[in-house]
């Protein structure tokens, strides 16, 4: 080639598109995400910040190639519905989905635009996905939730002592519908281990503090954004009673519960993030299998087990992944 000809080659060169990997570092890809939390809430602020440095982690950093938009329902049902429309209407590349009402609210509004869930339920049963390894359509995630789980909450209570023999176990049927499936579970358990258990639906404030006359056994709290979004009050309720109670989320421990056992809810936010990033790079929602939680922490505190004059086994104990002293 002469010299002439290869001035004339480097110039076409230089006229082509740039390559498909230069425009995607110059496109911002657009991410909504509709949490059941309060915006103000101390959860959703650490939920969004875990989950913002997970996406950068994988090359995805707000205001440069990647535009979040944020909503937050405050666990009211009629609010998240309208921010999922929000959402909707802004034509996002892709969902994230945190807890089950954002996910119902999504799916009802879009067949096309993939979702990625965390914090989620049986999302089998609840009709979100056809199943765990292949779920079909446009929706896959995290669930915090395995079977032998609820048998586990039950079987802490019974640690205690003095012994507890009846157990009450508190939820919100409007916004826990797979409480059922978690009863079957917890009622088999019970009649191994010798506890009457009976359930204690709660849907507002009186309702809750009703709870505080529940003084001849103990309290199991479900997973439920409405136990969650309502949890100064359901714990200062438990606190009047002075009874020992357990619940689905650390949250509730940190701010004065006895103890939980649960997901690790910012694992799922960083595994979320990895389904996010395959998906904005091409993979399909379909093609990702729905993932049970598996990385589980006890947490005891035991300021409280000493406030409610109770005692907590030493092989209990001695099993957290947490004791506050």
């Amino acid at each position: 080639m002469n010299r002439r000809s290869c001035l004339a080659f480097l110039g076409m060169i230089a006229a082509l598109p740039a390559s498909a990997p230069a425009q995607q570092r110059n496109v911002v890809r657009r991410l909504g995400v509709l949490s059941v939390t309060a915006a103000e809430d101390a959860i959703g602020q650490a939920r969004s910040t875990i989950l913002a440095e997970a996406l950068a982690g994988y090359g995805w950093k707000e205001r440069d190639n990647l535009r979040i938009e944020w909503r937050s329902g405050g666990a009211d049902r009629a609010r998240i519905a309208q921010l999922a429309d929000e959402l909707i209407a802004l034509k996002p590349d892709i969902l994230l989905a945190v807890g089950t009402p954002s996910v119902e609210e999504l799916r009802r509004r879009t067949t096309t635009i993939p979702i990625v869930f965390a914090v989620v339920t049986d999302p089998v049963s609840q009709g979100f996905v056809e199943n765990l390894a292949h779920p079909g359509g446009n929706i896959t995630g995290f669930t915090d939730y395995d079977g032998p789980l609820a048998g586990k909450w039950l079987e802490m209570l019974t640690q205690v002592t003095p012994s507890v023999r009846r157990v009450f176990v508190v939820y919100n049927p409007a916004t826990a519908p797979f409480a059922p499936l978690m009863l079957r579970t917890i009622e088999g358990a019970a009649r191994t281990l010798h506890v009457m258990v009976e359930p204690a639906p709660v849907h507002d404030a009186a309702s809750i503090g009703a709870l505080a006359s529940r003084k001849d056994g103990a309290i199991l709290v479900l997973p439920d954004f409405f136990t969650l979004a309502n949890r100064v009050q359901l714990l200062a309720t438990i606190a009047q009673a002075r009874v020992p109670a357990v619940f689905w989320s650390r949250t509730f421990v940190d701010e004065g519960g006895l103890m939980s056992y649960s997901t690790d809810t910012a694992e799922q936010l960083r595994q979320a993030a990895s389904y996010v990033d395959r998906i904005l790079r091409g993979a399909q929602a379909a093609d990702l299998p729905v993932q049970n939680p598996t990385k589980l922490e006890l947490v005891i505190n035991l300021k409280t087990a000493r406030a409610f004059g109770v005692t907590l086994a030493p092989a209990l104990v001695a099993l957290a992944n947490d004791v506050i002293e």
